[in-house]
């Protein structure tokens, strides 16, 4: 509660601070007047009289940092909430399956029924028989 309306009136400082610096008139300090090119001005410009405008400004200034510094220890001391999603409970837990097992199709799309499908390395020679057998290698590297 208290917050929220610390946070209003934070807002409503902010808005006329910036109201009253965009109606100042400028102090003429351009690049001329810095470098000696006024009349009897100093770098930052003539001292004039404190408008109510400047007073306006120095006093919503100071209310802007106070303001600044209040709502910050207010917010770190959990005024409201510690964190945005501070109530909100947590999603309940899927629970993991196993995925299937994976089997290959009877026959594989577009061949005949009744063919046994090749494995990859496996070749047979023309002729339909079986593939002749490599001798064994006797130690030495000779057949």
């Amino acid at each position: 509660m208290l917050q929220t309306v610390l946070s209003s009136v934070y807002v409503v400082i902010c808005f006329l601070l910036l109201v009253v610096v965009l109606l100042q008139q400028g102090k003429g300090g351009d690049i001329a007047a810095a470098f000696g090119g006024g009349s009897s001005q100093t770098a930052f410009g003539a001292r004039a009289g404190a408008t109510v405008l400047t007073r306006a400004t120095s006093i919503l200034g100071t209310l802007f940092m106070v303001g600044a510094l209040a709502l910050s220890i207010i917010g770190q001391r959990g005024g409201v909430g510690s964190s945005v999603v501070g109530g909100v409970e947590a999603p309940a837990p899927v629970p993991q399956t196993a995925p299937a097992p994976m089997t290959p199709p009877a026959t594989p799309p577009g061949q005949p029924e009744g063919v046994q499908p090749q494995t990859p390395g496996e070749t047979k020679p023309p002729g339909g028989g079986e593939t002749p057998q490599t001798p064994p290698v006797k130690p030495g590297g000779q057949l």
